[in-house]
């Protein structure tokens, strides 16, 4: 097992956080783009509101 400070780290699009691996993400890694549900919700709104 990994020590949580070994585990692979990526900064989030939205906020700019570093965020961790997670188990649940171990299958696509590679496509997760956001540390959370609400940052990726934040980027639709924002995106939808610059198209206006």
């Amino acid at each position: 097992m990994r020590r949580k400070s070994d585990q692979p780290t990526k900064l989030c699009k939205t906020c700019g956080r570093p965020f961790v691996w997670r188990r649940k993400w171990a299958r696509d890694w590679e496509q997760v783009q956001y540390c959370s549900h609400r940052c990726r919700t934040a980027r639709d709104v924002s995106n939808s509101q610059e198209i206006r």
